[in-house]
This record gives structure tokens, sequence and C-alpha cells, in this order.
């Protein structure tokens, strides 16, 4: 008989805000990143053709199982669920139709459009 690990209660916590704030499936936040990673003010001189950060590592952990996570993940998805009720709560007046606001929040896995 296979048992889950038990992880820490906060893991858990954080596993589901992680999941709940990043709305986006993997492989659209894949390919919305890859389009990212593509535009003109991406590539240097010594362009780096991987996916954009933080979304690459957000990426990385929509991936894994929970019992899979690394402290380094956790540390991603603590940052990620930060940053993405940084940026809700400080919606613009133009609100969705910012496209920068949404942008930076696509860029970290989360659609303001999607209904919960």
């Amino acid at each position: 008989m296979v048992r889950e690990a038990r992880l820490d209660p906060e893991v858990e916590v954080l596993w589901e805000d992680f999941h709940a704030e990043v709305n986006v499936p993997s492989e659209q936040l894949r390919t919305w990143l890859l389009t990212r990673g593509s535009g003109e003010e991406s590539f240097s001189p010594n362009p780096n053709l991987d996916l954009p950060q933080p979304g690459r590592e957000i990426l990385k952990v929509l991936n894994k199982r929970k019992v899979d996570l690394t402290p380094e993940d956790i540390e991603v998805m603590r940052e990620a669920v930060e940053r993405i009720r940084e940026l809700m709560d400080a919606k613009p007046s133009r609100g969705n139709a910012d496209d920068s606001w949404r942008h930076s929040l696509l860029d970290l896995g989360h659609d303001p459009l999607v209904e919960l």
C-alpha cells in the first residue's frame, strides 16, 4: 500500500493558495511565456531562448506533485502568491483593459479575466 507523504500544514495551505491564484493551466502559461519571450524587447544581443522568469519557475511548480516540492519550489509559490495579490490589490483604474497590468499578472500565471 502506498501512503502519501505528510507535508507541513503551512505548505498544504500555500499549495492551495498557489493553485487558487495561479489560475492559468500550465500549457496555456507555457504558450504565453513563449510568446512573451519572443517579443522584440525580449532579445538582447546574446538572447536566452528559455522561458522568461518568474514564469519559468512557476511552470515547473505547476508540473510537480505536492510531495515532490523542494524548498526552492515553496519559495517560488510564496513569491508568486504574494506578487499576484499585490498586483490584484493595485488594480489600475482601467482595470482589465490595462494591458501592462494584465500582462504582469499573466507572466505569473494569473488571468484576471478568468471567472472563479
